[in-house]
């Protein structure tokens, strides 16, 4: 497998705290490091400017966006109706690429607004297959919806058939992880997450990397992420990466819609970022 290439834009570092920096494209890149790059500034002057015969050239058939209220639309659905990024030339932003063979990964970073823009390279070049924004909360959570007493779903079972061996590696991995969280195995956390992770929901006042995700686990404190039953899901298999779409209805508050990616190393699959969309349209059972 191709190792990733990262590319960290702007001035500061992840933490647990909100990213702050400036929204500076490198002066030069290579190969598809430099691809990416141009095609996700594309994307985002297409879609700030509507110009739905542009942005349409850019878009992957399978493409979906999800707005920071949690409404997801298609391809088709958002070539009709304009749709501005929550994150586009704002100079306060901070930006962050990185590849993991076929796969492409931007995330864009503006105070409490977060943007995840998944790239996938077909025959005619990259295509955009994600766009989802997460907005995060004002204040700390004051309770964190999850899986329930038991957590039956995500931890024993899930409500979605593997296809193949791949997808079900993953979908046992995603078992393994929430478990892990759930009970707050930090060793088995660390086994399962890639170093470089990054987790933002709706749900929580913090943009998770790593350490301060397992610091938390490890004080017990779940903050507005914690593992939350599956009800579907859709995973896009590129290798040894994998794009995975699910969503979710806690046993308290809003349904969520997350994007995940998985990749493979040393023979395991790790999870690389969460991002988690509250479904502001619909309240869950209680």
């Amino acid at each position: 497998m191709r190792s990733f290439i990262a590319r960290v834009l702007g001035v500061g570092a992840l933490s647990g705290a909100v990213w702050a920096g400036l929204a500076v494209w490198p002066v030069a890149a290579a190969g598809d490091d430099q691809g990416v790059l141009q095609v996700d500034r594309a994307f985002l002057q297409a879609a700030a400017k509507a110009d739905a015969s542009a942005l349409g050239k850019l878009l992957d058939a399978e493409f979906t966006w999800t707005d920071s209220d949690g409404k997801t639309e298609t391809k088709a659905e958002v070539l009709k109706i304009a749709r501005k990024p929550s994150i586009a030339g704002d100079s306060r932003a901070q930006f962050t690429e990185k590849i993991y063979g076929d796969v492409a990964l931007v995330q864009a970073h503006n105070g409490r607004d977060n943007a995840l823009h998944i790239w996938v390279k077909r025959p005619g070049g990259w295509r955009a297959l994600v766009y989802q924004e997460t907005r995060l909360l004002a204040a700390p959570p004051s309770v964190s919806p999850g899986s329930g007493k038991a957590c039956d779903n995500p931890c024993k079972t899930v409500a979605y058939q593997p296809k193949n061996e791949t997808e079900l590696q993953v979908i046992t991995a995603y078992s393994e992880l929430e478990t892990s969280a759930y009970t707050h195995d930090t060793a088995n956390f660390d086994a399962h997450v890639a170093g470089e992770f990054v987790a933002a929901s709706s749900n929580s006042n913090k943009l998770y990397d790593k350490p301060s995700r397992m610091a938390d686990l490890a004080r017990s404190k779940m903050e507005g992420v914690a593992p939350t039953p599956l009800t579907s899901a859709r995973l896009y298999v590129f290798g040894e990466t994998v794009v995975m779409l699910s969503e979710h209805v806690p046993d308290r508050g809003k349904p969520l819609h997350i994007t995940r990616l998985w990749t493979k190393r040393n023979g395991h699959w790790v999870e690389v970022e969460s991002y988690q969309t509250a479904v502001q349209a619909r309240e869950s059972k209680q």
